[in-house]
């Protein structure tokens, strides 16, 4: 009873992104002949039915009497799977009738371990950069000896031996290394 409650909520909030009007539906229902060009179907991202309904006459003026009593349930439906798409992330609907998923880039070791020292002050520790990116600690510490080839970061040590990777241009003050 609980997921059947919750499967309501879920469409509940689905049904407040709203992309399809069932006004603008019923008006382009009614410009096309009655339903008999489609225009609605396409509105609603239906471009087989579409065609299909533009080509045949709304299916000899049934499939247009079949989308007046149902247009309602098919703007619904159309919402809930626009709904649908923007949750899962497939933002780039193509015309094509399937979808382009809005892939996120991976974040690269170089762009973690910056966003890691700014957020601690510009100090960064190698199991930082493997936890947080995901890769081997040998990686993540290639990746660390690589910025400080290249000046951009300090090799310090702490006073408990612990190897830091020291960035000035995130560091607030310098203290707590033994140099």
């Amino acid at each position: 009873m609980v997921k059947y409650h919750r499967a309501w909520l879920l469409i509940l909030a689905w049904e407040k992104i709203v992309r399809y009007n069932l006004t603008t539906a019923y008006f382009l229902w009614l410009i096309s002949g009655f339903g008999a060009l489609g225009f609605h179907r396409f509105y609603l991202g239906k471009t087989g039915t579409g065609l299909l309904w533009m080509f045949s006459g709304g299916l000899g003026g049934l499939g247009s009497l079949y989308d007046l009593i149902t247009l309602p349930r098919q703007v619904r439906e159309a919402n809930l799977a626009y709904a649908a798409r923007e949750a899962i992330g497939y933002e780039n609907y193509s015309q094509g009738g399937g979808f382009i998923p809005n892939m996120r880039q991976p974040e690269t070791p170089e762009r973690v371990i910056l966003r890691l020292a700014k957020a601690n002050n510009g100090m960064v520790t190698a199991g930082e950069v493997a936890i947080e990116a995901n890769i081997p600690i040998e990686e993540a510490q290639r990746q660390l000896d690589n910025l400080a080839k290249k000046g951009i970061a300090q090799v310090r040590v702490r006073s408990s031996g612990v190897l830091v990777y020291f960035f000035p241009e995130f560091s607030k003050e310098d203290t707590d290394f033994v140099d």
